[in-house]
């Protein structure tokens, strides 16, 4: 059951629990681009001497550490907040990478066929029978752990859904009356491509990008977790994770307030991914 039916709204209207998914979806952008106005420290200050301070809303709080402090004294709400920026803009910059890669390879395996086409169908059958972690801790063992590098790995993961996409959806659209009619008149497969096919198709290939998403969020989060991802004194929300997971049975907070913003950030970005499917697929009916 998806979304739309679980939750059904007038037509053409978001649900309210889409409503939600999108509000928690723009404050997780807006705390990303403003990280530095909204922390109220920088997330590398220590103070060991407010070491393990629980959350405000707790007993023994501190207002001046409204979400507590971690092991080394720092700030837990301005770790988060660099945090979001830095698994969000880590996941976004890979998914777009993906996205373009397998869109390419897709658009022109479904245009060129022959052997073109069995070459990239190939590589999309040999990533997708290859483990993303597998393939990620591998990637890192040879080429080193660095920024740029961790997001090109982490694009590796999922390129081969766009290419197929990309390639079946070609397929169909070169089998319409307008390409052919283009092409008919003597249009470059270039104008074809870029003027035509890409506009026809890019509506499916967002909704996948909007899928692919949490996808990529988690396995930044797996990676900086086991500590292959980024590197102290940077942060992110699988590094912050890894790091609580030591002080769960006397600081709880600094693994589960981490943990929660991936949760609702990935199940948020799932459900108006699925939503946008709803709305952007003609066979299904808008008034479910």
């Amino acid at each position: 059951m998806s979304v739309a039916e679980a939750f059904p709204a007038r037509r053409g209207a978001a649900s309210p629990v889409v409503i939600v998914c999108i509000l928690w979806l723009v404050t997780m952008v807006v705390v990303a681009a403003g990280a530095d106005l909204i922390a109220p420290t920088h997330y590398t200050t220590q103070d060991l001497t407010a070491r393990f301070r629980p959350p405000a809303f707790l007993a023994g709080g501190d207002l001046r550490h409204l979400l507590g402090t971690d092991h080394l004294g720092r700030d837990m709400l301005s770790r988060l907040v660099y945090a979001v920026r830095t698994s969000i803009l880590i996941a976004f910059f890979g998914t777009m990478i993906g996205a373009f890669f397998g869109t390419m390879i897709g658009v022109a395996a479904g245009r060129l066929r022959g052997p073109v086409d069995l070459v990239a169908m190939t590589l999309t059958d040999m990533q997708t029978a290859l483990p993303a972690m597998f393939v990620a801790i591998t990637f890192l063992a040879f080429f080193g752990n660095d920024i740029v590098l961790f997001v090109v790995m982490v694009s590796l993961d999922g390129w081969e859904r766009y290419a197929r996409l990309a390639r079946g959806l070609v397929v169909s659209e070169q089998a319409t009356d307008y390409v052919r009619a283009v092409e008919q008149l003597g249009a470059r497969s270039s104008r074809v491509v870029f003027r035509h096919l890409l506009p026809n198709i890019l509506a499916s290939l967002v909704v996948q990008a909007t899928l692919n998403f949490p996808q990529t969020i988690l396995l930044e989060t797996s990676l900086s977790f086991l500590g292959l991802g980024v590197q102290p004194p940077g942060t992110s929300l699988g590094l912050m994770l890894g790091e609580g997971r030591l002080h769960l049975l006397n600081a709880w907070w600094i693994a589960v307030l981490p943990g929660l913003v991936i949760f609702f950030t990935t199940l948020a970005m799932s459900l108006f991914g699925d939503w946008l499917r709803d709305r952007l697929d003609p066979t299904v009916d808008p008034t479910r």
